[in-house]
């Protein structure tokens, strides 16, 4: 049995169909054990609508490395967004989609010099700096670059802080910078921050915001043409994640700050955009039960899973990430306390130490929710246990809206009710054969079309037509 290439294209779901039902259908298949995800596009499109609701003078550009997947890229890119790209091969990437240069910020402020010269080569200009050592590679390497300078402003709470690694103080280090940039006669446009990952300090942004507005000015007073403010990531991406309070925060401070139009601001989310899309399964394959020796009761049990911290799960020790089982079958109304582990030998491949969960069998499937952000980028097949395969589904209304807007075509769709080998991501005779396309009969709305940006302009009306956000429990 062996992958399709077909197997990548995004499943059209009829009206009686959701992403969970996806994953009861996939689980319950009686032939799928390893663990999988399932990407949920329509969760992405709602999450773009949002942005542009509630931020419309914000230009989104996708951090690229929070979830590289080509799928996710082209989705967003027929959305409107732009892309920032920490190294020569996420901007490949993003080009291999046909997307513009012009609309990627190389927003890595330390880059190897064969990045830069890469960078020159294939057109994007658009780039983060915070020190000496940066200014003078880019005079010898790329100097017609246009420079953004990144500063430091710290969120008081945040998933993953940034600080201690990129950006120069905004009072001290930057005017002495921009100076020096001057003098090697190399072209500041703009200033940017970044005041953490998974923020949870909205006022920091206005701190950050009022920063950049002095910066602006002494740019324009050293003859540079200050035209762009970045305001970075740290935008919340979890189900139940709400975008308003740092959306109050950072419209009142361009409003008080920057009101001039003709200022392009932008922002970087990452995980606001995938964290929530992406759903885990993983498959019970052992359990050990924990015996109090004084009077043999069962004190604690160890589930293993097939997913741990070297694949999926490194997000628990690179991303901070707090994450929580939920059983996939009916849970039983006694809870017994449990730890939940990787398949790998290793005694760091720990998911969860302590949680309360209805006894599992072998066999008994658990969902993590908002696994998208930070995840599979980084995993690996450590110990011989496969990365997860995703398997990406949308809603009728979310295909009607991309299916012909590039860099998307009809070709990245299976419509109607898809054979059972390539809805669980496995063609038997490796041919990937499909069924003839059913045609759909359902109308789209017009206003659909005003959540995708136009890169002429940079500002966007919201649509009409609301894609809640998908809230993952127990699945019966």
């Amino acid at each position: 049995m062996q992958l399709g290439k077909l197997d990548e294209r995004i499943h059209v779901m009829d009206a009686s169909s959701n992403a969970c039902s996806v994953i009861k259908d996939i689980a319950e298949s009686g032939v799928q054990e390893e663990a999988f995800y399932v990407c949920d596009i329509g969760d992405i499109i709602s999450k773009h609508k949002e942005w542009k609701i509630k931020m419309p003078r914000v230009q989104p550009y996708y951090a690229v490395k929070c979830n590289d997947s080509l799928t996710v890229i082209e989705v967003l890119a027929a959305l409107g967004t732009c892309f920032d790209c920490a190294s020569k091969a996420e901007i490949d990437r993003v080009l291999s989609v046909g997307v513009d240069p012009s609309h990627i910020i190389f927003a890595n402020p330390a880059k190897p010099a064969s990045h830069i010269r890469h960078a020159a080569a294939v057109g994007v200009d658009l780039m983060t700096f915070d020190s000496d050592c940066e200014l003078y590679k880019v005079k010898t390497l790329f100097p017609t670059a246009k420079l953004v300078l990144r500063i430091r402003y710290d969120a008081a709470v945040a998933q993953c802080q940034l600080g201690n690694k990129f950006g120069c103080d905004p009072d001290s280090d930057a005017p002495r910078l921009m100076k020096l940039a001057q003098s090697l006669d190399l072209d500041i446009v703009g200033i940017s921050f970044h005041v953490g990952s998974g923020c949870d300090d909205p006022p920091v942004f206005y701190k950050a915001i009022s920063a950049a507005r002095r910066l602006f000015d002494l740019g324009s007073a050293l003859g540079f043409s200050m035209s762009l403010l970045d305001l970075g990531g740290g935008y919340p991406g979890n189900k139940g994640a709400q975008l308003d309070k740092i959306a109050e925060v950072v419209n009142s401070a361009l409003g008080e700050f920057f009101p001039e139009p003709d200022v392009h601001i932008i922002a970087e989310p990452g995980r606001y955009y995938v964290a929530s899309a992406y759903t885990l399964a993983t498959n019970v394959h052992s359990k050990r039960d924990l015996i109090n020796p004084r009077d043999g009761s069962i004190t604690s049990v160890m589930y293993y899973v097939n997913d741990g911290v070297y694949g999926s799960f490194n997000c628990i020790l690179y991303d901070h990430m707090k994450v929580t089982p939920v059983p996939l079958k009916d849970a039983g109304l006694e809870m017994r306390p449990c730890s939940v582990w990787g398949p790998t030998c290793d005694g760091l491949d720990q998911i969860v130490e302590s949680t309360l969960l209805p006894e599992l069998d072998i066999g008994d499937w658990l969902i993590f929710d908002n696994m998208g952000a930070y995840t599979l980028p980084v995993a690996s097949p450590f110990n011989g246990f496969p990365v997860p395969k995703v398997h990406t589904v949308i809603d009728v209304q979310g295909w009607l809206l991309l299916k012909d807007r590039l860099p998307m075509t009809e070709n990245h769709f299976v419509i109607g009710n898809t054979p059972a080998n390539l809805h669980l991501g496995l063609s038997i005779d490796g041919q990937g054969n499909i069924d003839e396309w059913d045609e759909v009969h359902t109308p789209v709305s017009s206003s659909d079309d005003e959540i995708v940006e136009d890169h002429t302009s940079h500002s966007t009306v919201g649509s009409s037509i609301i894609y809640p956000f998908l809230q993952m429990g127990q699945v019966n």
